[in-house]
């Protein structure tokens, strides 16, 4: 039994209150984004009606109010990953922003032709995509950590993996096509034995679980906004001090500055180094709103309420006739990806919509998973702490009606 108050809990979030098709909206999408509480709009729309100013730059009263809203939301990061300082914490537009910023500014001006990137099959292409480039622009070779049948990493050679001209592993927390948690801070600790550093894509992870980077030791950590109940277009970089002092920034431009001439220019101090330009500072104080509100629910109840979703839909839909589903790994956040036989996840999805349910079909950004599954894409039904088990009744009745249909 859920410790949450769900009828509470779902009155916070309006989007869900409404009829799509004639039936109450089921939202099970939420691995690509999920919904926003009152308090993350409130807190959004309260910054524009009454504190709308440029940060760091005025001394009014708007822009120290301003300031401070946005270096508080900085500090709730810091505490909420568990980071040493806030200059430990750059805000970026999402996990793809940080993932491009490290490639670039961390590992770019170390990598000579020959050296080698470490990742693993099951990445999102926002963690393949970059290192690619950088392997292209560079000579770098791009290697990759197989996978199993069950959607787990096979981790038997990653000692061999991990070799002298490895410059950096970089790893999804959670798979966002599979729900797979991998073992990452065993991972962490084979890397470092031999000098490597380690960025972790949290994206899929930190909605869902305790994140403690300190206890993880990674290097780096990377995560989005708007999968953890905060707006779109802003999220953060975790990197370790003394690794982020020793980069240059990556964007130039006002406020990582201190001073500038035509002849030199001195870059501004941790973390304002890394946020050239006007930050996206209502984004920012809605991620920091986030974070409240998941804190304030207690981030363990919201892991076992989403945890026992995904035990009684994986049980449910195991026990339909003709229906497959991808990625059955030992350990698993909230998602359920699956086929149903003779059908394509593209008509899936669009049946399920007529029916108020909304689920993502396709490949997910994660097209080499397709690829080693042999298939074109799946059905793909994620879960947050608002979803109920009525939800996952009407999943299962959303799948008999495909079912039906294509007899």
């Amino acid at each position: 039994m859920s410790v949450l108050d769900l009828a509470a809990i779902r009155q916070d979030f309006p989007i869900l209150h409404q009829q799509i098709n004639g039936h109450p909206l089921v939202y099970l999408d939420n691995a690509a984004t999920s919904q926003k509480p009152n308090q993350v709009i409130d807190a959004v729309a309260n910054y524009y009606r009454q504190d709308n100013a440029n940060v760091h730059r005025g001394v009014h009263r708007l822009s120290q109010r301003a300031t401070d809203a946005y270096e508080g939301a900085r500090d709730k990061i810091r505490d909420f990953v568990n980071a040493q300082s806030d200059k430990e914490i750059i805000f970026v537009r999402g996990a793809t922003e940080a993932v491009n910023l490290v490639a670039q500014s961390f590992v770019r001006p170390q990598l000579q032709a020959g050296d080698e990137i470490l990742i693993s099959h099951m990445e999102h292409h926002a963690n393949i995509v970059p290192w690619q480039m950088l392997c292209e622009q560079t000579g770098a070779k791009l290697n990759v950590i197989p996978m199993t049948k069950v959607g787990e990493l096979d981790l038997s050679t990653l000692d061999e993996l991990l070799t002298s001209k490895t410059k950096i592993m970089a790893i999804g927390h959670v798979s966002n096509a599979l729900g797979t948690i991998n073992p990452i801070k065993d991972m962490i600790a084979r890397a470092h034995a031999k000098n490597i550093p380690v960025l972790v894509d949290g994206a899929q992870a930190v909605p869902h679980m305790i994140v403690d980077v300190q206890d993880l030791d990674c290097d780096f950590y990377v995560f989005s906004g708007h999968k953890m109940f905060a707006p779109t277009g802003i999220g953060a970089l975790y990197g370790k001090q003394t690794l982020l002092e020793a980069m240059s920034p990556w964007q130039g431009g006002g406020d990582m500055i201190l001073s500038v001439s035509f002849a030199h220019t001195e870059y501004n101090e941790l973390p304002y180094k890394f946020e050239a330009g006007t930050p996206n500072i209502s984004g920012a104080i809605g991620l920091g709103a986030a974070i409240d509100y998941m804190n304030n629910l207690g981030i363990a109840n919201l892991a076992a309420h989403e945890h026992a979703l995904l035990i009684a839909a994986t049980e449910k839909v195991t026990a339909l006739p003709g229906v497959r589903i991808i990625g059955t790994a030992a350990q698993k956040a909230s998602v359920l990806s699956f086929m149903i036989e003779g059908v394509h996840p593209h008509d899936v999805g669009t049946i399920f919509d007529q029916q108020g349910l909304a689920i993502r079909t396709g490949h997910h950004c994660a097209q080499p998973v397709m690829q080693f599954f042999g298939i074109p894409a799946t059905a793909r039904a994620s879960f947050a702490f608002y979803n109920t088990f009525d939800e996952i009744d009407a999943l299962v009745g959303g799948i008999k009606k495909v079912q039906e249909l294509f007899a």
